[in-house]
């Protein structure tokens, strides 16, 4: 894991906020951009010919609408279900019509209905009422038609109160079978305006199917495409099978019930297109309006950059209130964008104390070699080139230490983490530097613990820490004077101190330690540091989550302004 996800980035996320969706979010005159205001005034709630988001939204939801009803349409199942009611219903029917023959028909005497004995068959048919629209049909044994209800009209059955029939309109459904007619027309040759629709021979084809004890059923398609239902069966004298008779629906009677189921899923359909659409441009204006923002503050900055266009800040819309996905990438971009402008102020004053900090020596140097060449007398001359060699050693360390801090970002950007045993790591730098520490007469004590204490991070930038503050406490301390170095482990963090028993820290430098290039010396030690040790410490400790800083060693606590015995630096690290 890479430690670049700890720099640079701090809390976007706003306290206690009110949840907005969409365009509800109106953000302050100062955060917003003139061309971005524009943008989203020209673009209005949602725009679906500049947004390819909320048309794919739109089109997703009726794809799955579209295909939901036409699965409903194409499978038909009200349609099967009212056909196989009309079936039965037409089965019965042709049963119960037998059955008032048969018992017209003489127990003992034989019957031949070709014939007329036995019984009238007009006159029985005549009898019979027949719903409207279906016809009845009586064969003698081998199939000749005897007579039907067109050469002997039936009594007319009377409209039973409540049975009504129900004359809704069909409108869109009347409309789409036109439009798929007109379709299938073209495929299909033209048939004849004229043409006839032969019931007796479709009935012909059907009647030599009965035989004795069974029904059939047929169902067929005038040339108009209504449906039409056919059933014969046997008429029985003393389980003899004297005749046929044979029973058509009125054509299209199923045709129109479907035709009214349809309308119905249809009609739901259009008035869900409308809530779907509806939905989806609500849905389309809560996530592509707040994108369409955030990418438009992109390209102005884009667009800023390259042309140079003007000084102003890019902001980036504050959608943080959202407690969704956006309300997130608006947190993230707003904290890169803030971390990519305190990063270029940084450089930026960075480059003005580099400027400033080459500038002293520079300035230095010039002085010295205008001196070199009026001075005649060579104790001046050597003095003149002890102070040209001190400056040009103070520019190659600052040159120095102002290269190791330009590439320390990258550098904690691209390595890695790993884990280690940190106690070890500072057992093993203040060992290292407590033999320099020996030579200067100054007392050097370890006190950390036995126990390892395990911390992910970078180890050899941590070791840069404390290389740089002990450094720093010997570099302050004299003979006689002492250095200790312990750690503690509270809670979730590890402490390590590093004290010593120096001249302390001035009280108004105690805030100052840590900025770049400043530097509290001895006046013996002046130029030999760039003061960028400290600023660089605070850097790699903070990026890697901890704190540091500075305070001075009292006598007492109770006594602020008493004499410091020495100055303390501590730094914490998570665990």
């Amino acid at each position: 894991m890479s430690i670049s996800g700890r720099i640079g980035l701090g809390q976007a996320r706003g306290g206690d906020t009110d949840v907005v969706l969409g365009e509800d979010w109106t953000g302050a005159e100062s955060t917003v951009h003139d061309d971005l205001s524009m943008g989203r005034a020209q673009r209005g709630v949602v725009s679906l010919n500049r947004s390819p988001l909320a048309r794919k939204i739109i089109t997703f939801n009726l794809m799955a609408m579209v295909m939901m009803v036409a699965g409903v349409l194409y499978l038909n199942p009200f349609r099967d279900s009212l056909v196989y009611q009309r079936e039965s219903a037409i089965v019965n029917e042709a049963g119960l019509i037998a059955d008032v023959f048969e018992a017209r028909m003489p127990k003992e005497a034989p019957v031949n209905l070709a014939a007329g004995d036995g019984i009238d068959l007009a006159d029985t048919l005549a009898g019979i009422k027949l719903p409207e629209g279906t016809q009845l049909y009586l064969f003698d044994t081998r199939g000749n038609l005897l007579i039907s209800s067109d050469s002997a009209p039936t009594a007319s059955r009377g409209t039973v109160e409540g049975l009504e029939p129900n004359k809704r309109t069909t409108l869109i459904t009347d409309l789409l079978n036109r439009g798929w007619d007109w379709l299938t027309g073209l495929m299909r040759p033209t048939q004849s305006a004229n043409q006839s629709f032969d019931i007796e021979k479709m009935l012909g084809a059907l009647v030599p199917k009965v035989e004795p004890g069974k029904t059939q059923i047929s169902t067929s398609r005038d040339p108009a495409g209504s449906t039409i239902f056919s059933v014969a069966t046997g008429l029985y004298q003393n389980d003899r099978m004297v005749g046929l008779l044979a029973i058509t629906s009125a054509a299209g009677e199923i045709d129109e019930l479907v035709r009214v189921e349809r309308e119905q899923v249809l009609q739901m359909f259009v008035v869900a297109i409308i809530v779907s659409i509806g939905l989806s441009l609500v849905l389309a204006s809560t996530i592509a309006n707040p994108l369409a923002d955030l990418a438009a503050a992109a390209e102005i900055g884009s667009d800023r950059g390259a042309r140079k266009m003007s000084p102003a800040r890019v902001r980036i819309p504050d959608l943080t209130a959202r407690p969704d996905e956006l309300g997130r990438l608006s947190a993230a971009l707003r904290g890169m964008v803030a971390a990519l402008y305190d990063r270029i102020d940084a450089n930026e004053q960075f480059a003005a104390d580099v400027a400033h900090e080459i500038k002293n020596p520079l300035a230095s140097l010039r002085s010295a070699v205008a001196s070199l060449h009026m001075v005649k007398r060579d104790d001046q001359r050597t003095k003149l080139l002890d102070v040209i060699d001190h400056d040009v050693r103070r520019l190659d360390r600052l040159v120095s230490d102002i290269s190791n801090a330009s590439r320390l970002d990258s550098e904690l950007v691209k390595e890695e983490e790993q884990s280690f045993d940190l106690m070890k790591m500072v057992g093993s730098v203040g060992k290292h530097l407590g033999e320099q520490a020996a030579e200067k007469g100054i007392d050097f004590i370890i006190d950390l613990p036995r126990d390892p204490i395990v911390i992910s991070g970078l180890e050899g930038r941590l070791a840069q820490v404390f290389v740089n503050l002990i450094g720093n406490a010997i570099s302050f301390c004299e003979d006689g004077d002492a250095v200790r170095i312990w750690a503690r482990r509270r809670d979730n963090r590890v402490l390590v101190v590093v004290e010593d028993t120096g001249p302390g820290i001035p009280d108004e430098a105690l805030t100052k330690v840590f900025k770049r290039f400043y530097s509290q010396r001895p006046v013996g030690q002046f130029g030999d540091h760039s003061g960028l040790g400290l600023a660089i410490s605070k850097q790699i400790v903070e990026a890697h989550g901890g704190v540091i800083w500075a305070e001075n060693i009292r006598p007492t606590d109770a006594d602020i302004t008493s004499e410091p015995l020495g100055a303390r630096f501590v730094v914490g690290l998570p665990l």
